[in-house]
């Protein structure tokens, strides 16, 4: 009888796991405004997050009402509603006070007091329209001048001066009420390729790693970092296996290596560089085993649909280890318990 029981406990359990696997999801819209579609399926999922793009951000006051017409699908758990505000050509948000230099800009002046001034009027400003989670700072440090996607996002070509600023930024971020994220490990700055387009290529080494692109992360966790995200790149001399899909590096260099213990988070899967993981489903069980936390989808609504469905099938196949998925339930509620004691503060 007993085994009975704690057998239909367990089932229970897992049945209640597996409805909240929409937490583990953060994903955008395409447009000026969410369509019903999007909005049905956030609210019935309960999806983690919304990540908010220029185009849904026209004005100051369409972002606002965006914002309050995503918060008002869920019920349970409220959305992290993120952005990519990095300064600079990274600028969802247009204008004052909300938009503010780019990386390199404050980096040459080697000014860390204005940009956190900046920086500072820009993230009350954020938090004001609702925005909790600022996917930034950036980093990597700028290696390959060659790198034209990284180029002025990166605050500079020294590991100590790029530790500076990502300490200043995520210090404020955590200031004024704003998740922060550490991108894009293990370091993006000495690859060639656009991620967007194909998986980029890096070519250093573990010893090099510990010298240089090591450094600006440790600095942005020992300042309180919330999030690291990755991207889609392969360092064959780190892992054969791509980043976004390597246990080597999440599980050994992140978690092992330099002990944190926060939510880790893909780059956008629906990204080029991705595309060897398979179709997006795929992707998302091959990012979720390697040792990610939250599955990240730009504005491809089909897709994003399709592979949460995907995922949970995977789930129920026994495809991904329970243990795993209640580890980054926990993280995701973790960090959310920390939004809810910010907001009370």
């Amino acid at each position: 009888m007993r085994t009975e029981i704690n057998r239909t406990g367990r089932m229970k359990r897992t049945m209640a796991m597996y409805q909240q696997l929409g937490q583990l999801f953060i994903i955008g819209f395409p447009g000026g405004t969410p369509d019903k579609a999007f909005l049905n399926f956030i609210a019935e999922e309960q999806i983690g997050g919304v990540i908010l793009f220029a185009d849904n951000c026209g004005t100051h006051l369409i972002a606002r009402q965006n914002i309050e017409t995503i918060r008002s699908c869920y019920h349970t758990h409220p959305p992290f509603i993120a952005i990519d505000q990095e300064g600079g050509r990274v600028s969802r948000l247009k204008g004052a006070p909300v938009e503010y230099r780019s990386a390199l800009a404050y980096g040459k002046s080697g000014d860390i007091e204005h940009f956190v001034e900046e920086y500072s009027r820009a993230a009350v400003y954020m938090e004001a329209l609702g925005i909790n989670m600022n996917l930034a700072p950036v980093a990597d440090i700028q290696i390959d001048p060659e790198n034209s996607c990284i180029a002025d996002r990166s605050f500079g070509t020294t590991p100590e001066l790029v530790a500076k600023f990502v300490a200043a930024s995520v210090t404020t971020s955590m200031n004024h009420g704003l998740i922060s994220c550490l991108k894009h490990f293990p370091g993006f700055g000495a690859a060639r390729n656009d991620p967007h387009q194909q998986t980029a290529i890096a070519d250093y080494d573990m010893y090099l790693w510990e010298q240089r692109e090591r450094i600006p992360f440790v600095a942005g966790i020992e300042a309180g970092a919330d999030m690291i995200m990755t991207t889609h790149m392969r360092i064959p001399k780190l892992d054969g296996q791509i980043v976004t899909a390597s246990s080597r590096i999440l599980q050994g260099m992140v978690r092992g290596g330099l002990g944190f213990d926060g939510p880790i988070i893909t780059d956008d899967l629906c990204m080029g560089g991705a595309t060897e993981l398979g179709d997006p489903g795929e992707r998302t069980v091959a990012a979720f085993n390697a040792g990610h936390d939250i599955l990240l989808f730009g504005q491809n609504t089909d897709a994003s649909m399709q592979a949460f469905d995907y995922f949970v099938d995977a789930c129920k196949r026994g495809e991904i280890d329970p243990d795993r998925i209640r580890a980054s339930l926990d993280r995701v509620a973790g960090l959310k318990f920390k939004l809810g004691r910010s907001a009370l503060s």
